[in-house]
């Protein structure tokens, strides 16, 4: 038996953000009992905290989805490390977390209760061509002409991300899944409410006038259509994005899961040259398993 956790994440809430699961002592696993658990779990990410192979890490982190292994993902990271610290990991260095994963390393900080993590380089940015834009509006059954900009945003997952005119336009969005074989889109709109670059971050959430952008993910899951409730590797490759073009300007608050009845809550800020990608966690599971 080892220790194991259910974390939700991007919300102080239980139940209304992203669940990760966590499994502790995960060094004699092997990649069949790693995947097979992540396939049982059927969340969208299921992590394994083990030995570091970097001194400079706290620990690293494996990252499952139900059918493959992801280099990073931006709420287990956030689970993970909540997790870790609950359970008493002690981070090497005061009020930083080095988490060593397929990316490398990723570092996290404490702020205002809230872990954030630095956004990880992109592997791939930059415009979309045409062709990609088409195969995303026959996903999302929209006209060309609703998109107002496409952009690679893969930080690891292989996002494309496209920005719709409003939060209305996100929300109301009811894809096609099997328009085409594999997606990974992201799609963002700012809020009708709330003022670019002028959100305010609350102590616990963030008010409906706080939201900057409304924010939405689709993927295939163990090649199965989904929807992801909050997406931090999006989260993070979007602000890299909008604020290097001026749709955004930080700190602001993004909003993520309406459209699934959840209410994820993505904290964005800049400091000491990196973007940080924050939110609440609390902790929903906590006991063994038998792996």
């Amino acid at each position: 038996m080892r220790p194991f956790k259910q974390v939700d994440v991007f919300t102080a809430v239980p139940y209304r953000g992203n669940p990760v699961a966590v499994v502790f002592d995960g060094d004699d696993l092997s990649d069949k009992q790693m995947q097979q658990f992540a396939h049982w779990t059927n969340l969208s990410e299921t992590t394994f905290i083990l030995q570091p192979t970097d001194a400079a890490a706290d620990y690293r982190v494996r990252i499952f989805t139900p059918g493959s292994e992801l280099p990073f993902a931006g709420h287990p990271t956030i689970g993970t490390c909540h997790a870790w610290l609950e359970a008493g990991g002690i981070p090497a260095t005061e009020g930083i977390v080095v988490q060593e994963c397929g990316v490398g390393l990723v570092n996290l900080r404490q702020a205002d209760g809230r872990l954030a993590f630095a956004a990880p380089d992109l592997i791939r940015s930059g415009p979309a061509d045409e062709r990609d834009i088409a195969r995303v509006c026959l996903v999302l059954q929209i006209d060309r002409a609703d998109v107002l900009d496409a952009q690679w945003c893969d930080n690891g997952p292989g996002w494309i991300a496209v920005r719709l005119a409003s939060a209305e336009a996100v929300l109301a969005l009811e894809p096609d899944f099997g328009a085409v074989e594999s997606y990974d889109i992201g799609v963002v709109g700012p809020s009708p409410v709330g003022v670019i670059g002028t959100a305010k971050i609350g102590a616990v959430g963030a008010r409906d006038d706080d939201i900057a952008i409304e924010v939405r993910a689709f993927f295939r899951a163990g090649g199965q259509p989904a929807e992801d409730p909050v997406t931090g590797s999006l989260n993070a490759a979007l602000a890299q994005w909008l604020l290097a073009d001026g749709t955004l300007t930080a700190p602001y608050v993004a909003a993520q899961g309406t459209a699934l009845g959840r209410a994820g809550r993505v904290f964005v800020d800049q400091a000491d040259g990196e973007i940080w990608v924050g939110g609440d966690a609390v902790t929903c599971v906590n006991g063994k398993i038998d792996i």
